[in-house]
């Protein structure tokens, strides 16, 4: 019998009234939520629980600490095999050498179509133990930061060692494929094929079966497609068959970059949005991912059907993406009165997690527009957590604290410095904390993190076998020379070696 009472916090309920509890508590039983509000009508309701409830009941005292909803990342991609290549660890010291690419200066968008395609030759190049141990560090890093639920929109991962993972970490998941069946090369003035497409819906259909015999009720899954610039018609027109037969979501990127408009309608004739709308998938099952160069047209489209942006101001300064700040269609959007919510993406480096990427928005949406109350901090949550359930369309369970759903919870100190004479605690969260600020994460009502340490894992074990599996996939598919690799990981693997394991 789970039965917990987390009382005395101030909790953020995330609700659609943003409903804010000083000195609140939140009653669990069983996984799910039973009573939030104010600690002395929450106490009634642990009062009037059965005998062998109360005599079961746990009570934690958050009397210094914010209670929030657990984080929903519904936008990200396991990228941890990559921590050499892909600005990662073989970089020099300085980056007083770095020039803009990739990404930047509005995207190379050759190269990213070439790129995205080559990930599927590099799962394959990626054995099932590796890629679960892989997985379950990447996950980890989210988890520890806050997030309860993660959605994924493609990854350089195996999905079913991805949802292996998960299942380990108690983690809610959202699983999908790395999806892609076209490039657009710089000698052609045309797409090119470069696989069949019924093998790539294949792959989804494979999944969607192994994700059904899961009884845990955290693991579901949504179909992808990585870009708009690597999708025949074909494949689209088999997406959208997919998520019509199984009533499932479907998540794409489009309208990212500046440069991807003039490429779509050289290689496709038609910008991003206008095909997707053609073949069937701009509905309200779409999560849009970025979602910013659009033309008025396409704005229209995306708000008739009341589609979904999912994006990472967190990320795109880094990156050398433009996405939020050139064209400010996502804060126009959202203020028409679409669905907007916050993501991480994804980086082969522990990168801005939900709670940075939510002062990205608080901080970048308000300065764009001159108006402290664009974005409040309580707006910045939602964006994280129940509108991003929404979008993932997992909001019958998960993404605010209120009676009936599970029972998610993330429990953030604050009670020094940062937070003195402030009645706003989120507020200073915002401006002074972040994801390492995260104390106590709840999953159904299973503490996985509790003082900011794994409960049901050995951090460092995690990290070890993490490091064994990136040195040989490194070394065996990514033809890193093996004195390279050992170079790189043997001091970080001879300091773990001291760390103290559970």
């Amino acid at each position: 019998m789970n039965v917990q009472l987390i009382t005395g916090g101030t909790v953020y309920t995330a609700d659609a009234e943003e409903s804010v509890h000083a000195g609140g508590a939140v009653l669990i039983v069983d996984g799910t939520i039973a009573a939030v509000g104010s600690a002395p009508e929450v106490e009634e309701s642990a009062a009037a629980l059965d005998p062998a409830q109360k005599a079961a009941m746990k009570r934690t005292d958050a009397g210094r600490m914010m209670v929030l909803p657990g984080f929903v990342n519904a936008h990200w991609h396991e990228m941890f095999a990559m921590r050499f290549p892909m600005r990662g660890a073989l970089r020099p010291v300085s980056d007083r050498d770095d020039q803009v690419a990739f990404m930047g200066g509005g995207g190379d968008m050759h190269q990213i179509s070439a790129t995205f395609d080559r990930f599927d030759d590099l799962i394959d190049g990626m054995t099932p133990d590796e890629a679960q141990a892989i997985a379950e560090y990447s996950m980890w890093t989210q988890l520890r930061g806050g997030v309860t639920t993660l959605g994924d929109m493609g990854s350089l991962n195996r999905p079913q060692s991805m949802v292996a993972a998960a299942q380990r970490l108690g983690i809610r998941f959202s699983a999908s494929t790395w999806a892609s069946d076209a490039i657009c090369p710089p000698d052609q003035d045309t797409f090119v094929r470069t696989r069949d497409a019924d093998g790539v819906l294949a792959n989804f259909e494979s999944l969607l079966q192994l994700v059904n015999k899961d009884t845990s009720g955290r693991i579901r899954c949504r179909p992808s497609i990585a870009y708009v610039t690597n999708m025949t018609d074909e494949l689209a027109r088999g997406m959208a068959d997919l998520v019509a037969a199984h009533d499932l979501g479907f998540a794409t990127h489009v309208g990212a970059l500046r440069n991807e408009v003039e490429l779509m309608r050289a290689y496709y004739g038609e910008t991003g949005v206008r095909r997707l709308a053609e073949l069937g998938l701009v509905d309200e099952r779409l999560m849009a991912g970025h979602c910013a160069f659009l033309d008025e047209q396409e704005q229209k489209l995306l708000l008739a059907a009341r589609a979904h942006i999912s994006h990472s101001p967190g990320k795109y300064g880094p990156s050398g993406e433009s996405s939020l700040t050139e064209t400010g269609v996502v804060p126009a959007l959202r203020r028409a009165g679409l669905d907007v919510s916050l993501s991480t993406d994804g980086s082969s480096m522990p990168s801005a997690g939900i709670a940075e990427t939510m002062r990205a928005a608080w901080q970048m949406y308000n300065e764009m527009s001159a108006d402290q109350t664009e974005v409040l901090p309580s707006d910045a949550l939602a964006m994280g957590t129940r509108i991003a359930a929404k979008g993932l369309r997992w909001d019958d369970a998960v993404g605010s604290l209120e009676v009936g759903k599970q029972a998610d919870l993330v429990l953030v100190r604050a009670d020094d410095w940062r937070y003195l004479l402030n009645p706003r605690p989120l507020e200073s969260f915002l401006w002074l904390a972040g994801s390492a600020d995260v104390d106590t994460v709840i999953v159904g009502g299973r503490t996985l993190l509790s003082g900011g340490k794994g409960v049901e894992v050995d951090e460092a074990g995690l990290q070890e076998r993490y490091l064994e599996a990136l040195g040989a996939f490194t070394t065996r598919t990514l033809r890193v020379p093996s004195e390279v690799v050992g170079r790189v990981l043997g001091p970080v693997r001879s300091a773990g070696q001291g760390q103290v394991t559970r």
